[in-house]
């Protein structure tokens, strides 16, 4: 859908029916944070100047907070878990088919599927922090999760340990660009410009499920995820996270989700829920 078709379809609605028709377009590859034109390019943190220091002390946007899951794609494989052997939209290979179809029910509600690279589709609520000034913590209450997103000072390497279901993430802030950051600059007047990107790549992680009913990634995938996060005065925050799953086991092509997320005043709706084994 082209922005100008968007802004067709929402027009009758108002600016929050925008927001909300924008939210719904799946993001590309590149939408969140591709280079910015030559001669405003200032390095990989934006235009105009050097990068950002890393972490809290570089952060363009407060992503901290509670926020909750706004499905707006993918329902029947998000809110529910889908039948044994339905995985349409999921590029799987052969190998992959096969893992797919050896799902067994009984084993929903596994923790696979709340691993870095289904767990961010799961409906609920994010509680976002600073564990430290280079580390930026992700707590869900959907299968009791803690994702830990570090940004490294300049010359350091990743300290990457043992395997996990989350793996070992790198974080950096850059500019926000692509079709949401054009449409907003465009609505300037409207919309108030409080909005950055976050680039994280995690490897490392265990195997796991894209979706519930046994979608699987292997132990070699890399999850690459954009973070925009901006502010609208009737919509209010969000954040919309665009997944790119790499999985040269499983997969032949990247998988690429996008998924919404709008801030609450409080905490006060968290409700964790643990995995199972």
């Amino acid at each position: 859908m082209s922005l100008r078709m968007i802004r067709r379809a929402a027009a009758p609605l108002g600016a929050v029916a925008i927001v909300a028709l924008v939210l719904a377009v799946p993001a590309r590859p590149h939408a969140q944070a591709p280079p910015a034109p030559q001669g405003r390019q200032g390095g990989r943190g934006g235009r105009g100047g050097p990068p950002p220091p890393p972490g809290r002390a570089g952060a363009p946007v407060d992503m901290t907070g509670t926020w909750v899951s706004v499905v707006t794609e993918d329902w029947r494989f998000r809110m529910i878990t889908a039948p044994k052997g339905d995985f349409s939209g999921v590029p799987l290979n052969p190998a992959g088919v096969a893992a797919a179809n050896m799902w067994d029910p009984s084993t929903d509600g596994s923790c696979k599927a709340y691993g870095v690279g289904g767990i961010m589709r799961m409906p609920g609520r994010v509680r976002i922090s600073w564990q430290d000034d280079l580390t930026l913590k992700i707590e869900t209450d959907a299968g009791e999760q803690t994702r830990l997103l570090h940004f490294l000072a300049p010359g350091a390497k990743p300290a990457q340990g043992a395997p996990s279901p989350q793996g070992y993430s790198v974080a950096e802030w850059q500019r926000p660009g692509g079709q949401i950051d054009a449409f907003l600059e465009r609505g300037a007047s409207a919309v108030q410009q409080n909005r950055g990107s976050l680039k994280v790549v995690t490897t490392g992680m265990t195997p796991g499920w894209l979706r519930r009913n046994g979608v699987p990634y292997g132990a070699n995938a890399t999850v690459t995820e954009y973070f925009t996060r901006f502010t609208h005065p009737e919509a209010g925050d969000w954040f919309v996270v665009t997944t790119i799953v790499d999985d040269p086991e499983y997969l032949t092509q990247p998988f690429i989700t996008s998924s919404n997320f709008k801030k609450e005043a409080n905490d006060s709706k968290w409700s964790p829920m643990p995995c199972k084994g």
